[in-house]
């Protein structure tokens, strides 16, 4: 039977849409199937790193609500500093649904065909082509298949992905102040948790204060009681609540597959995300991109190999990194403070947000290396066992 489609998306967040993107711009017969309608609001920090902003900027005009040169790091609501950008800002800050409809107006543009309020129900694939089934019943079929729809959605489970790291993250959206408005324009603030390995953020985003916290699951309670004592601590409880919104957020394991026959995981959906800071967009792009060039010029699926070839190269290095550097914030929160406080712990945050360094690059380093190695950091093949 003859595919409908080139390529079929599920999910319209920034990985599907920057692979329908890239899919629908190389000529493929390209369409996108989300459940929900945009713009829709979505759990989401919105802070741009340079890697995302990079991507994004040639395919889109940023809808920026702030542009971040300070950041004020502190420990459990104490041991405030602020450190300032001397050059170009770090972060850019978006709301998902103003930037989700941005990246939705774009892949029409290129030439995609976008379905909403499209629920699917079921996700197979033969020797020939792979078939989605929608709630109504209706039967899409693709040559290609790019999943895109989360770590607990239907193509994650058909690719049989496993993770190796689950955080709960939770986040309010509050009304600012004129107040609030002065004082954190251009500046985020970054807490460091009371759970190994949990933080708190504070991002600006206009007439908005985005604040959250995260933390592995299982905690729920005391992620509750974190994010209620980070409002409180800085003045905060009293706002005006507009959205209240939880998340899991999954990291895949290093063995974990990318794509299973016709089908292709980019995003969330694969479990790409940097698992200390645990920021997902900058991967979403990029995989989202790769997966959407090489699925419009597959012949057949031996070649969407390429995929993992790029994944492998560019944001497996980057997540064995993260693991890395996790671990010793999780044992050493107040010796990673006092690094931020540092000209040259402050320079790497620095070049990390604008996109102009990498975690595996600062690992690489010699000194660095030898640091986290001594700090409990080692990979963890070559971590001590128990017993």
């Amino acid at each position: 039977m003859d595919a409908q489609w080139d390529v079929a998306v599920i999910g319209a967040g920034p990985g599907g849409l920057a692979a329908a993107h890239a899919a629908a711009a190389a000529g493929a017969r390209t369409i996108v199937l989300e459940r929900a309608e945009h713009p829709r609001y979505k759990t989401c920090g919105g802070g741009l790193i340079g890697t995302s902003l990079a991507a994004a900027s040639a395919r889109i005009s940023v809808p920026a609500r702030d542009r971040v040169a300070a950041v004020t790091f502190t420990v459990r609501g104490r041991r405030a500093f602020t450190r300032r950008s001397a050059g170009q800002p770090m972060l850019t800050m978006v709301r998902r649904d103003d930037f989700d409809l941005a990246w939705c107006r774009a892949v029409v543009a290129a030439g995609a065909e976008v379905r909403q309020h499209a629920q699917v129900r079921a996700l197979d694939q033969d020797v020939d082509t792979a078939s989605v089934t929608l709630a109504d019943g209706e039967v899409i079929t693709a040559r290609y298949v790019i999943g895109a729809d989360g770590s607990a959605g239907i193509s994650s489970r058909h690719v049989g992905v496993t993770f190796d790291q689950q955080d709960l993250g939770l986040e309010v959206e509050l009304a600012a102040t004129e107040a609030d408005r002065a004082a954190y324009q251009g500046r985020v603030l970054l807490d460091w948790g009371p759970v190994p390995g949990s933080y708190g953020w504070v991002f600006p985003k206009d007439d908005e204060l985005t604040v959250g916290v995260i933390m592995e699951k299982g905690r729920g309670a005391e992620t509750k009681k974190y994010l209620a004592d980070l409002l409180d601590q800085l003045g905060l409880a009293d706002r005006r609540v507009l959205r209240d919104s939880g998340h899991l957020t999954r990291c895949r394991r290093p063995d974990a597959p990318l794509r299973r026959g016709r089908v292709l995981l980019v995003g969330d959906a694969a479990g790409l995300l940097e698992p200390w800071t645990r920021e997902g967009i900058s991967y979403a792009l990029r995989s989202g991109g790769w997966a959407g060039e090489v699925a419009a010029r597959a012949d057949d699926p031996t070649q969407l190999s390429e995929y993992d070839q790029q994944v492998e190269r560019h944001l497996a290095p980057e997540m064995a990194a993260g693991r890395r550097l996790l671990r010793v914030f999780a044992r050493h929160p107040r010796l990673i403070h006092a690094a931020m406080a540092s000209p040259m712990g402050w320079r790497s945050f620095e070049l990390y947000c604008r996109g102009d360094l990498t975690m595996a690059n600062v690992v690489r380093r010699p000194s660095i290396r030898a640091a986290v190695n001594l700090l409990g950091g080692r990979p963890a093949e070559t971590q001590p066992q128990p017993g």
